[in-house]
C-alpha cells in the first residue's frame, strides 16, 4: 500500500512540475511577444524622426542643436541591445523627450505648424506613441504575470530549477516624464 501512495505522490509532483514548467514557458512567450510589440512600434518612430528632422530642417534650420539632438539619441537607441529593456527604456525616453522638443518648435514657425507634410508627419508620430504605450502596457502585463510565477512558491522552485529569470519592465526613468502638466487657466485663451 505504501508504494502506491509513494508513486501517487511522486506522479502528482511530477504533473505539477510539468504544469508549473509549461506554464512558466507561456509567461515567458507572452513576455517575448509583447517586448517585439514594442520593438515594432519604436522601429516605426525610428523610422518617422529621418522625415520629421528634415521637415522642420527647412523651416527652422537655425534650431541646429535640437535637430542634431534628435539625431544622435535616434542612433543611440538604435544602438542599445535589444534585450536591455532598462537601458533600451531610458534612451527612448530620451529620444520621446527630445522628440517633445523638436515639435514644439513648430510653434515658432507658423509656416511649419501649416506645412501639410509635417502635419502628416506629426500625426503620425502620435499615432506611433500611442501605439507605444498600448504595447508597454502589454509588455509590463506579461511581465508582471512572469514575475509573479517565477517568484511564487512552489513554482520559484520550478523556475530556478530550469533558470527562469524575473524582467525588467519598461518604464519610464525620468522623474520629469511622469510629472502632471500644470495648466495655468488664467493665461489660457478665451
Amino acid at each position: 500500500m505504501s508504494v502506491w501512495i509513494t508513486l501517487a505522490a511522486v506522479a502528482v509532483i511530477v504533473i505539477y512540475a510539468i504544469v508549473a514548467f509549461n506554464g512558466l514557458v507561456r509567461t515567458r512567450q507572452m513576455a517575448n511577444e509583447a517586448w517585439s510589440g514594442i520593438d515594432v512600434q519604436l522601429k516605426r518612430r525610428s523610422d518617422l524622426i529621418p522625415n520629421l528632422v528634415q521637415a522642420v530642417q527647412g523651416y527652422a534650420a537655425h534650431e541646429r542643436s535640437v535637430l542634431e539632438e534628435v539625431t544622435q539619441l535616434r542612433g543611440a537607441a538604435r544602438a542599445v541591445a535589444n534585450d536591455d529593456v532598462a537601458a533600451r527604456a531610458q534612451a527612448e525616453g530620451a529620444l520621446s523627450a527630445a522628440l517633445g522638443r523638436l515639435v514644439a518648435l513648430s510653434e515658432n514657425y507658423p509656416d511649419l505648424k501649416a506645412s501639410a507634410n509635417f502635419l502628416g508627419l506629426q500625426q503620425q508620430l502620435s499615432d506611433v506613441e500611442n501605439e507605444i504605450q498600448m504595447a508597454r502596457r502589454y509588455y509590463n502585463g506579461a511581465v508582471r504575470n512572469q514575475n509573479v510565477m517565477i517568484q511564487s512558491f512552489p513554482s520559484n522552485l520550478i523556475a530556478g530549477l530550469f533558470g527562469f529569470r524575473p524582467r525588467d519592465f519598461f518604464e519610464v526613468s525620468d522623474e520629469a516624464d511622469r510629472a502632471v502638466p500644470q495648466v495655468d487657466l488664467a493665461r489660457a485663451p478665451r
